[in-house]
């Protein structure tokens, strides 16, 4: 089963730019779709976006279209989320999620900060 830790994550200023990680252990990581998600404050996690197992296909919430872009690297375990424009909306915790068949698996997390 993957483990998975989040990195990236800080204070960004409103317009800015900040990547996160996801690094992913453990074997099989190629067989897993993987998504970013995020949780503000006093609201329920919400899907952000998706890249499936090859890395051939994205697909992202209305909410962060054509401002994140969601990536990974097989051979390095890796997965990664740009994130352009930042706005105050986007300050969230923000979770790395593995799926394969019935299996999920989160990381625990980074918190992305943007100020106005």
């Amino acid at each position: 089963q993957v483990q998975l830790v989040e990195s990236g994550g800080g204070l960004v200023q409103l317009g800015g730019s900040l990547r996160l990680s996801c690094a992913a252990s453990g074997s099989m990581f190629s067989t897993y779709t993987m998504s970013w998600y995020r949780q503000a404050p006093g609201k329920q996690r919400e899907w952000v976006a998706t890249v499936t197992s090859a890395g051939d296909t994205t697909n992202y919430a209305d909410s962060v279209k054509g401002r994140f872009t969601i990536f990974r690297d097989n051979a390095k375990n890796m997965m990664y989320l740009q994130m352009n424009s930042l706005k105050p909306e986007d300050t969230a915790v923000y979770y790395c999620n593995a799926r394969w068949r019935i299996l999920e698996v989160w990381g625990q997390g980074t918190l992305v900060t943007v100020s106005s």
